[in-house]
């Protein structure tokens, strides 16, 4: 799996085993083969929230507008590029922006090292990963175990590697926008928005977070290659997230800067069912796996 080295170099991981199971499962399997404030205001707030006339006001207060509104239901379609290697990761879920927990369910796409779907719960922070193929690609993860992962462990914060990229996180990126201009008017699913491009800085954007809901942010602007990440979000009278494309890029040959090299990573995210109850709950401790000990050099 060279082509993804940059990212699966984690250090802390416990077991070989979970990494294999937890980190590359998705992104470098098919690879190789082809927050913080998320919306401390409450449901009732949102109802002032109006769209700001400037347009890089509009796509910085994104983020909590849309957050004010409770919850969220969201699709997921995450590409990545590699030389002549693509894939396609097309995920389902939610996010509660009042208990800060998420759930995505992503299709694993033909042609990887494992098989079904990943299930993913997020809060800040941390990533809980379960794979329903994972007994199929070799790993020794129990049946309907869950993987626990703090995404400080993850070279990206987890923005790409699980196959998508989470709802908070996502439109969290948007508190860092440095350029913002309005394309025009347009309707997506027969509602008005106001579509927007520009880029965007991880790391302003996890200053800006707070807390360990910015632990992704700023993972990821530590280990992408572009740092003006490119963006295009489109916005309703509210100023709520409807439509959201980040491009990332990572190199995908340790310490290259060849463009060549490069593993270009697209991340489009559509929310709908604004303040619609999100089924999304952390797994027990009995549900999760613990590697066993390593033995003991001899």
């Amino acid at each position: 799996m060279k082509t993804v080295q940059s990212v699966q170099s984690v250090q802390s991981v416990p077991t070989r085993t979970v990494r294999a199971a937890a980190l590359a499962a998705l992104l470098a399997a098919a690879l190789t083969a082809c927050g913080g404030a998320t919306g401390a205001g409450h449901s009732q707030d949102a109802a002032a929230d109006q769209l700001a006339a400037d347009p890089l006001t509009a796509v910085r207060s994104a983020a909590d507008i849309t957050g004010r509104t409770g919850s969220v239901h969201t699709s997921t379609e995450l590409t990545t590029e590699s030389g002549t290697k693509k894939a396609s990761f097309t995920g389902t879920g939610g996010y509660d922006y009042v208990r800060r927990i998420g759930r995505l369910e992503v299709n694993v796409p033909p042609g990887a090292a494992t098989s079904g779907k990943l299930a993913e719960v997020v809060l800040p922070g941390t990533v809980y990963l379960q794979n329903s193929g994972a007994q199929n690609s070799g790993t020794k993860i129990p049946e309907g175990k869950w993987v626990r992962l703090d995404v400080r462990q993850l070279p990206d914060g987890n923005l790409v590697s699980s196959g998508t990229t989470d709802p908070a996180s996502a439109t969290g990126a948007l508190r860092g926008a440095q350029k913002a201009e309005l394309v025009g008017p347009e309707t997506l699913d027969g509602t008005a928005l106001k579509h927007y491009r520009g880029t965007l800085d991880l790391a302003k954007a996890a200053e800006a977070t707070g807390g360990r809901g910015a632990d992704s942010l700023r993972m990821g602007a530590q280990t992408f290659v572009v740092k003006e990440v490119p963006y295009e979000v489109w916005l309703d009278a509210q100023g709520r997230v409807h439509k959201l494309v980040e491009n990332f890029a990572f190199a995908g040959v340790a310490g290259s800067k060849d463009p060549k090299d490069q593993v270009k990573v697209v991340s489009t995210l559509t929310l709908t069912d604004f303040g619609k109850p999100v089924d999304a709950v952390e797994p027990t401790a009995d549900e999760v796996y613990s590697a066993p000990p390593s033995a003991p050099a001899k």
